[in-house]
């Protein structure tokens, strides 16, 4: 009873650890030995290109809460469980395989080799799983620590893929580099989601909340997916921290009017939107700051989806259109980029399978707008607004990165702020992937984000986003 009682805390610890990355840090030794722990297996090629050949589907939301409220019953915690492992390890074999596809030169890099080896490891400590079913509590238990690590593993996988290819720009295009970072984190989206999923589950399971004696209400919550969302509360959050920095940085803080329909609530990941808002709020605050605008306001609508759009989407074939809005191709799983370097046409995957379920019902949604006075984006930096910014560095700005300095144009305080996934808090500063990382955020589950700027006035940034629709009981 007593190893029933310590497994579930060693991953709570984990878990702590992960979502908080200066801790993750300072605990590189306590990471390392857990590594020794698992059972692992040894990595083939045959493995790779096994589990690579096998086709990848478009992920739902619907999907990820299809196990029901929490707290789970033990056979809804093994549904996960097996769901997670029937999905993970063809993932991170696809990423494995897109990495290799880059120019040896670039993969012999120090910093993608580590993120090649960190998929390695990963899988190797899910092929001992991969050729059975989990029966048992105590392998459910074996088996989150897996996803424990998984997720630990890969928390700094951006900011160490940005350093590499920083490293390597000599050997490897812009436009390639910005290509494949948009393939490997928009599928890195979906494997971090599904193990997060997974952990959160975890600890608001039955089973395990009677073994440690805790019951924790996890009130609006399916794991890691808030089914009552209410996105001006998250405005409101990010304004408070945008504003914070803007006001060290430069001694004002513009104003947030919030207007629509304060009070819409849908379902969705809070981290991603978050992520998503803070960014958008950044670029918004930067440029009316520096235009002397700041006593002009930032303008915030929400505009739910609607709802007579919704019903005759439902009634009119609306899951098919559903289905149809989420691509392999928004969410990296079609390995075009990669495969460009090696001649092939990428893989073909099917739109469906019967792991994957289509919605059960035609999503509700919403659309945010964020406008304002900043003077808009310049004819010149318009068109590279999707690009990973650190892909046009000149030398002296790439060279002052490496080394940890600020210099070039928008590497300023602003930009510090770290997004999900458990990048620590400067490990993204002056790299450039927000908005082109943010609209892989808002794409990866059927939304988008477009941009219409007026130079000389301002900008008006539209963030779309598609819920979940009816979590059943």
């Amino acid at each position: 009873m007593m190893a029933q009682v310590q497994r579930p805390l060693v991953i709570q610890s984990q878990f702590i650890r992960l979502c908080c990355p200066r801790n993750a840090r300072r605990t590189t030794g306590a990471r390392a030995r857990h590594h020794k722990q698992l059972h692992t297996s040894t990595v083939t090629d045959n493995d790779i290109t096994r589990l690579a050949s096998l086709p990848l589907h478009p992920l739902t939301l619907a999907d990820l809460v299809k196990h029901g409220r929490p707290p789970l019953t033990t056979s809804q915690l093994l549904s996960s469980s097996n769901f997670t492992l029937s999905i993970l390890p063809a993932r991170l074999a696809h990423r494995i395989q897109s990495l290799r596809n880059l120019p040896f030169i670039v993969v012999s890099n120090p910093h993608i080799s580590k993120i090649h080896s960190n998929y390695i490891h990963s899988l190797s400590t899910l092929l001992p799983w991969a050729e059975r079913e989990i029966t048992t509590i105590e392998d459910e238990v074996k088996f989150t620590e897996v996803m424990a690590d998984l997720v630990q593993t890969h928390a700094n996988t951006i900011s160490i893929l940005a350093r590499g290819f920083l490293e390597a720009r000599k050997y490897i295009s812009p436009t390639d580099v910005t290509k494949f970072l948009d393939e490997h984190l928009r599928a890195r989206i979906g494997t971090r989601l599904i193990a997060e999923q997974h952990l959160a589950l975890h600890f608001s399971s039955q089973p395990h909340q009677e073994i440690m004696h805790e019951v924790e209400d996890p009130g609006s919550f399916v794991g890691v997916i808030d089914t009552k969302l209410r996105p001006a509360k998250i405005v409101q959050h990010c304004e408070s921290v945008v504003s914070e920095i803007c006001e060290l940085k430069y001694g004002v803080r513009p104003h947030v009017v919030i207007n629509g329909e304060q009070e819409y609530t849908f379902a969705h990941v809070p981290v991603h939107l978050e992520y998503i808002i803070t960014e958008l709020l950044k670029n918004a605050f930067r440029a009316t700051v520096e235009s002397g605008k700041e006593r002009e306001p930032i303008e915030v609508t929400i505009a739910p989806l609607p709802e007579e759009l919704v019903e005759n989407g439902n009634n009119s074939g609306g899951n098919e259109r559903s289905r149809a809005a989420i691509k392999n191709k928004d969410q990296g799983n079609t390995d075009i980029a990669s495969n460009s370097f090696t001649g092939n046409d990428g893989s073909a995957s099917p739109s469906s399978d019967e792991q994957i379920r289509p919605l059960a019902h035609s999503t509700p949604g919403v659309t945010i707008r964020i406008r304002d006075r900043g003077g808009g984006i310049s004819p010149e930096n318009y068109q590279h607004i999707w690009d990973y910014s650190f892909t046009t560095f000149n030398e002296d700005q790439a060279a002052s990165t490496l080394s940890g300095g600020n210099s070039g144009s928008g590497m300023d305080a602003l930009n510090a702020i770290s997004g999900p996934g458990g990048d620590g808090v400067n490990s993204l500063a002056g790299l450039g992937y927000g908005l082109p990382l943010g609209r892989a955020y808002a794409e990866y589950f059927g939304g988008g984000i477009a941009v219409q700027s007026l130079w000389g006035w301002g900008t008006d940034v539209y963030l779309s986003l598609r819920g979940v629709g009816k979590v059943e009981e």
